[in-house]
């Protein structure tokens, strides 16, 4: 039988709180989430988009060991009463990380940090116990409670950060303290709050402040702003400095890359050593993370061949490029390249262009729907329009734009690209259903407010096609 997590005690003592209740209690998760909570777990009453102590009797009836809560009213027992239940989840990821010997990994950037995260994890867990961040737990919460949830005797673990405004990674890496500091590329995301895309890179480098002694700062040798991070990168306590990318002279390059439905395959250059590469995930952009990942692997301390046969089974997390193959009803099937989790013009770019390499079946063409991206500022009706030169690059037959303001893509696209205009996410699951035929790419690609990776699931699991007969 494996330790618990948490004892009562070692909580406490964490969080400097007070025992209500049984105080002789151990847990073997944490929770914020009384859908997703198991048996055993510690729920957490967070207050967020609703206050998580309305949770906390549903919790107990679920079978939670105990409450973290900041009220005593509850008449709920055992808890684990104190004055701010975000601070305590915070002190108790503190706690986790110092009783660890684990090597601590932070991912953080505008495109790839979700794809590189999962991949590093997949590495990770294929030489020792590994921990990580689920789906994309990454902000002010997610990060605490992912270092809350890492067991003692983990090897080694990678945490991914992301941020809206400035100061948001300061806090997030001194938090966690990593070992290895990673930026996979910057883009115009969030341009809405922080004004430019310098800012961006700014905000992004504050994931190198963190970094425990000796560490090792890794950014990408291809972005424009490379020199930018590298020099927040010197003015930090990293003891190395890596960079990655296809650049000759990046520490870790890609020296040889193919991608297609299939996934890619290729070549890469670990500080000399050379060693080949094939995972099932697809599109030119992997190529640069493929190198982000060996490059914070091998700060890692993993060797290079064993790090290309961990990925061997590596594909790309559901709405983060992933081929599926879809039945139609009436007989054959297409493929779906679903990129419906979240989006910005790097991102958008790299899926078209992926869209390009795909190889339709028989007489099946390459379409695109793509959905708004937010939080682009002034520029956003610029930015969208600009989306139709890669679009004609990669030879895209059809395109489907959908939601206000992929209104300015539709009107810069030539009528011959035109596969008409949603104004909704349930408009456009309509068009596809009329338009799709054997043998079709279909790109998803869209912020995640858009509502396109709605459409991806119906589309994924059958639902659509079924109420569509119905």
């Amino acid at each position: 039988m494996s330790d618990p997590l948490w004892t009562s005690g070692q909580a406490l003592a964490a969080t400097g709180g007070m025992l209500l209740g049984d105080t002789d209690w151990t847990c073997t998760g944490v929770s914020i989430d009384t859908r997703t909570l198991e048996k055993g777990d510690l729920f957490v009453a967070l207050k967020d988009v609703r206050d998580g102590h309305e949770f906390a009797a549903a919790a107990m009836e679920k079978g939670a060991a105990a409450c973290l809560v900041s009220r005593g009213d509850l008449g709920l027992e055992p808890a684990l009463q104190v004055p701010d239940v975000l601070d305590a989840l915070r002190a108790l990821g503190v706690a986790a990380r110092d009783r660890s010997d684990a090597i601590r990994v932070a991912v953080t950037g505008s495109v790839g940090k979700t794809s590189v995260k999962e991949a590093l994890a997949a590495v990770f867990r294929a030489h020792g116990p590994a921990h990580w961040s689920v789906k994309s737990y990454n902000n002010h919460w997610g990060v605490p409670l992912t270092l809350s949830r890492m067991p003692r005797e983990t090897q080694r673990a990678v945490f991914e950060m992301g941020m809206n405004h400035a100061g948001e990674i300061r806090d997030l890496s001194s938090l966690v303290r990593p070992h290895v500091a990673l930026i996979t590329r910057i883009a115009p995301a969030h341009l809405e709050h922080l004004g430019t895309i310098e800012a961006i890179a700014d905000a992004k480098s504050e994931i190198f402040e963190g970094l425990a002694d000796d560490g090792v700062a890794i950014y990408p040798a291809d972005d424009a702003h490379a020199d930018r991070l590298a020099r927040h990168a010197k003015r930090s306590c990293a003891a190395f400095m890596l960079d990655f990318g296809c650049a000759k002279d990046a520490a870790i390059r890609i020296e040889d890359f193919e991608t297609g439905l299939d996934g890619s395959t290729g070549l890469v250059n670990v500080l000399g050593i050379r060693t080949r590469f094939h995972l099932k995930a697809s599109g030119e952009h992997w190529a640069w993370n493929i190198a982000a990942i060996f490059a914070a692997a091998a700060a890692s301390g993993l060797d290079a061949h064993a790090v290309a046969d961990a990925l061997a089974g590596v594909d790309a997390a559901a709405g983060r490029g992933r081929a599926l193959t879809i039945k139609l009803p009436g007989g054959g099937e297409f493929t779906l390249l679903d990129d419906a989790y979240n989006a910005n013009p790097v991102s958008m770019a790299a899926a078209i262009s992926a869209l390009g390499a795909a190889k339709p079946a028989g007489q099946g063409r390459r379409i695109a729907v793509l959905g708004d991206m937010f939080e682009l500022g002034p520029d956003e009706a610029k930015l969208h329009a600009a989306l139709a030169a890669p679009l004609e690059a990669a030879d895209v037959d059809a395109v489907l734009p959908c939601g206000e303001r992929m209104k300015h893509l539709h009107d810069a696209l030539p009528a011959a690209r035109r596969a008409g205009y949603a104004k909704t996410a349930g408009d456009a699951l309509e068009m596809i259903l009329s338009a799709v035929r054997p043998g079709d790419v279909v790109l998803l690609k869209g912020s995640n407010a858009s509502g396109l990776h709605r459409i991806a699931t119906r589309l994924a699991d059958g639902s659509a096609f079924g109420l569509t007969e119905a």
